[in-house]
Order: structure tokens, then sequence, then C-alpha cells
């Protein structure tokens, strides 16, 4: 499997949601890399409060149905 199809998958189980299952969270480079930016630009975004973020101690976490609601927010028709 190409790495864009791994992409667009991810992104297609993003888009589907979580119900019934358990919360799948992901690290900032992860998420990065499924959107093909910046880690920079992934902080930037939390920094400003327009992606929702999970704190477990040190560790950083967004969780799927967050981003969910970013991407849908930040979708362009």
């Amino acid at each position: 499997m190409s790495k864009q199809s791994s992409v667009a998958s991810e992104l297609a189980s993003v888009a589907r949601g979580t119900s019934g299952t358990a919360a799948k969270f992901r690290t900032i480079a992860h998420v990065a890399e499924m959107l093909d930016v910046s880690t920079r630009t992934v902080r930037r975004w939390i920094a400003d409060h327009e992606l929702a973020v999970h704190r477990f101690g040190s560790a950083v976490r967004i969780a799927d149905a967050d981003l969910k609601v970013f991407l849908a927010l930040h979708r362009e028709d």
C-alpha cells in the first residue's frame, strides 16, 4: 500500500468516526503526516485553540473525534 493511499484510508476512518469503539489518539507528528503539514502548523492550530488536544502527563494527543471536528470546520466546498 502506498503512503498516499494509507493516509487517505486513515482520513476516511477519521471521517467515519469512532462511535461504539474506544477513542483513538494520535500524536502531533502523526496528524501532521496525515494532513501533509508540518508539526509546527499542528502546534499553531493547538495554540490558537482551533484543534483540541488531550494531555496525558507530558504527552499531547489528538483524538480522532476532535480531528474530525477540526476537518469539518476547515473544509472548503
